[in-house]
């Protein structure tokens, strides 16, 4: 039986991890963070990120572009904008609570949408993807940096066992990468552009989706 994430556990939990959410995941995330960055400016303009959490990955953008940032736990962003007022980064417009299953922006609002580490630990995966092909405008980008689950054999089987634990954690083990170019299917209006192995081990990609230029809606 799937485990279920509740939007309301998932706040929960990064609640809980707000205190050590640097110590903890900043390096093991780093590579991943600069690789999501560069791919956003070479689109460049307003940037979305959705999940900026603390917002560690605020100062490695250019002071060129716009970053507005969203997350669902309230002490994570405490902690964002504290690293905002302290390193003096104007180019942040904002930072909001916000669900990234229901962003509180209008269509075609945004050049890139960034969500690092992010899908994997929203309830509705798809949804959330659905709320950022809405928001970036034609010709932008959806980047993602995401863990990508075994499809099968042992580490498959471990994911799925640790389900259970993790997502009272606020993530996901089990998430194969299907369900992004299934869900890319059914979008007549997005293209897969890439798939790049992160460190470490391969258990991360980079993932960008396009927004066509022409804006069709979906059929």
């Amino acid at each position: 039986m799937a485990t279920r994430m509740e939007t309301e556990q998932v706040a929960g939990a990064y609640a809980r991890w707000a205190p050590v959410y640097d110590l903890v995941f900043g390096p093991v995330f780093r590579q991943g963070r600069r690789a999501a960055i560069d791919a956003a400016e070479k689109v460049g303009g307003r940037f979305l990120e959705v999940g900026v959490g603390t917002g560690i990955s605020l100062p490695g953008y250019d002071r060129a572009n716009s970053i507005f940032g969203v997350d669902i736990s309230e002490p994570m962003l405490a902690k964002a904008r504290r690293r905002v007022d302290t390193l003096g980064l104007h180019h942040v417009e904002a930072i909001q609570v916000m669900d990234a299953e229901k962003l509180d922006f209008p269509d075609n609002a945004f050049d890139v949408v960034i969500a690092q580490y992010v899908i994997t630990a929203v309830p509705n995966p798809e949804r959330a993807l659905d709320e950022f092909a809405r928001v970036v405008k034609p010709g932008g980008e959806i980047v993602i940096t995401t863990r990508v689950g075994a499809e099968q054999g042992l580490r498959g089987q471990i994911e799925k066992a640790l389900m259970p634990v993790t997502s009272r954690l606020g993530f996901r083990t089990e998430f194969a990468f299907s369900r992004y170019t299934d869900w890319a299917a059914t979008r007549p209006d997005i293209t897969l552009t890439e798939r790049r192995a992160l460190p470490p081990l391969g258990h991360f990609s980079l993932v960008r989706f396009t927004k066509a230029l022409s804006d069709r809606t979906v059929q």
